[in-house]
């Protein structure tokens, strides 16, 4: 049997181990996120996203990280308070981590190498959908806004109850 996200535990940003086999039966949207990145608004389309389907099984897990040119400096409590404050952030938010590289955290290892979807991170606000199952079933790039409709369709298309198109 392939390997899903189910298997990786994370640290959530105030502290404290998270099984990603919580989450199991939901659909997800797994991003890595910076706050002095161009791409940042990007908080807003997330939380929205968040609160759209929320109740229909979908949770947003965003996972700072300061792989690239510096974007992301601040501490765990200092990265919380700011997309609490500024855009109002209520999905989940993990600690720090880095996303490529030497130290890369082992749910990007797997993301990256192991979910079908291969490539390193190539920048912040880098998106993976991962079904109810676990299994990732699309990635998604820094342009690609999370309110567009190539994500909100995917995400129709795999929450708890909904029937495959066709």
């Amino acid at each position: 049997m392939s390997r899903t996200i189910h298997e990786f535990t994370v640290r959530a940003i105030d502290g404290g181990d998270v099984d990603l086999s919580a989450y199991r039966g939901k659909a997800l949207l797994i991003v890595n996120t910076a706050s002095k990145c161009g791409f940042t608004p990007q908080y807003r389309s997330l939380e929205a996203l968040y609160r759209k389907y929320r109740d229909r099984g979908f949770e947003v897990l965003a996972f700072p990280a300061n792989n690239f040119m510096n974007q992301e400096p601040g501490t765990n409590e200092e990265i919380r308070q700011f997309c609490s404050t500024k855009f109002h952030t209520t999905f989940p938010l993990f600690e720090k981590i880095s996303v490529k590289g030497r130290d890369i955290h082992p749910l990007y290892a797997y993301l990256t190498s192991e979910s079908g979807f291969p490539g390193a991170i190539r920048w912040n606000f880098s998106k993976f959908l991962v079904g109810p199952d676990g299994a990732v079933v699309a990635r998604y790039g820094s342009m690609t806004d999370p309110m567009s409709e190539e994500i909100t369709t995917t995400i129709e298309s795999i929450l708890p109850g909904s029937r495959p198109a066709g």
